[in-house]
């Protein structure tokens, strides 16, 4: 089970680190750095954003109840 939570861990780490990569700037930052010009194309279509947030929100719930289980399995050893 250990190590079924710790890919479940990993996997979602990096989706939530690339998912938050994608999000729109608000005004410069690091995700103007990284493509500015082609996020700007994609700007207009709020179905777009709406649907990135709520899959970042969905992995991010995942993310922490990984986490939790995580803390769990190393506390009691299971």
């Amino acid at each position: 089970m250990s190590a079924v939570v710790s890919v479940v861990l990993v996997i979602t780490s990096v989706l939530m680190v690339l998912l938050i990569l994608l999000h729109r700037g608000k005004g410069g930052g690091l995700s103007d750095l990284f493509g500015g010009g082609v996020s700007s194309t994609l700007s207009g279509s709020s179905v777009v954003e709406k649907n990135l947030d709520r899959i970042t929100i969905f992995i991010g719930i995942v993310w922490f109840a990984s986490v939790i289980a995580e803390g769990l399995v190393l506390k009691h050893g299971l």
